[in-house]
């Protein structure tokens, strides 16, 4: 495998383009990075109440067209639609990951109290199903207690970072009980380390979770 392997970062929203960029700058400085932008399909999620099976089609295809441009590594970066990429991933001759799972895997090797804090609600209960399933799958104990931070997105997409950082930090200074706080999405990313000074807790974030995985797959 080439040291410099094709990546295709497929987004559901401009904000997590940053995050994941900075993440591949890095720590695989060497992989050529390519993003495909599709930023109704949150608004359409949740014009149906959530329901990610009925963007099953859309999440497949997108995949599909990635690989067919030769991606050697496919990594979505909306945590919302964890199981339509699972699904889309079935039968790819690349891999194709959750933005999620990595950083998944990860918390789980630190702990049993997991925080799991999201600025957009339905990233919530996909990722607790992650954590769940992979839980289970390895008989681990967990215990998940997901956060909600409301006005933090809504500040972001207007551009005051500042405000959505110390609205995500505040949430975690009150989760000092947790063993780790893993953060729902890429796009909340920059607030990492003002929230790990506000809970003294180890803070992981899905962008550098997911390329240390992808990397790992796709060097050998």
């Amino acid at each position: 495998m080439s040291s410099s392997p094709r990546i295709s970062l497929i987004h559901a929203t401009p904000l997590a383009i940053a995050p994941i960029t900075e993440s591949f700058r890095r720590l695989w400085p060497d992989a050529k990075v390519y993003s495909l932008l599709e930023d109704s399909l949150t608004a359409d999620l949740n014009a149906v109440d959530g329901d990610v099976t009925s963007m099953a089609a859309r999440i497949d295809a997108l995949t599909r067209y990635a690989v067919d441009t030769g991606a050697q590594g496919v990594l979505f970066t909306c945590s919302a639609f964890g199981p339509a990429i699972e699904a889309a991933a079935i039968g790819q001759s690349v891999p194709v990951l959750k933005p999620n799972e990595a950083m998944v895997s990860e918390a789980l090797d630190l702990g049993t109290r997991i925080c799991i804090v999201a600025t957009f609600q339905p990233a919530l209960a996909p990722i607790a199903a992650e954590f769940s399933a992979l839980a289970k799958s390895t008989a681990r104990p967990v215990e998940l207690h997901p956060v909600f931070v409301k006005d933090a997105l809504a500040a972001l997409q207007e551009g005051d970072a500042r405000a959505h950082d110390e609205l995500v930090a505040a949430a975690c200074s009150n989760l000092s009980d947790c063993d780790v706080i893993c953060f729902a999405q890429f796009s909340m990313t920059g607030a990492a380390l003002a929230a790990q000074g506000a809970s003294g807790r180890t803070v992981l974030t899905t962008p550098d979770s997911a390329v240390k995985r992808l990397k790992s797959l796709i060097v050998r």
